[in-house]
């Protein structure tokens, strides 16, 4: 599943309102994982935006094979790491205070520019027309949804991962604020 496409331009979406409807019905905050489960339903409570989907990524090595891990990676070499991606995917509305929302989001990967990239999600279009996420990924890596990393990199892929969710809650702090 690849998660990477430039960021989409607004456009009118008349189904806003029962989409964001079906999906808050639809949202179960323990099915999420749990670093992400406050910031989505910070996020439920915005009413210009909804999110479709999300991950707070996970590390896969030797001495900790749970596909579902979120224990922080060992600080010595424990060889190649397999890295699910962190990422977040939302549905905006084509409003003031959804372009003001994208603005915002569009300006996250500057903290570590590197690593997290401002995008759409290409098979979302359909359905959500208006969607953009935020992914955690090396760049070179940006299309895939999961990579094979060697110990270092995948300490400044978790370290930016770590920066990446910080800067989710002072977006939502700023968006309940307005």
């Amino acid at each position: 599943m690849e998660t990477f496409t430039e960021p989409m331009e607004f456009v009118e979406d008349p189904l806003y309102g029962a989409r964001r409807a079906e999906a808050l019905a639809g949202l179960d905050p323990r099915s999420l994982d749990p670093p992400m489960r406050g910031i989505v339903e910070g996020f439920a409570g915005i009413p210009h935006c909804f999110t479709l989907q999300s991950c707070c990524g996970h590390f896969v090595f030797p001495g900790n094979m749970d596909p579902c891990n979120l224990n922080p990676l060992p600080p010595g070499d424990c060889g190649a790491i397999r890295y699910r991606i962190a990422y977040i995917a939302f549905c905006i509305e084509n409003s003031p205070e959804g372009r003001s929302l994208r603005d915002s989001l569009e300006r996250v990967p500057a903290a570590a520019p590197e690593y997290i990239q401002f995008c759409s999600v290409d098979w979302f279009r359909c359905e959500y027309p208006n969607n953009y996420a935020l992914q955690v990924e090396p760049y070179r890596m940006r299309f895939q949804d999961e990579a094979t990393l060697e110990h270092a990199e995948a300490l400044r892929v978790q370290r930016s991962r770590d920066v990446f969710l910080k800067k989710l809650e002072e977006v939502l702090r700023r968006q309940r604020t307005r």
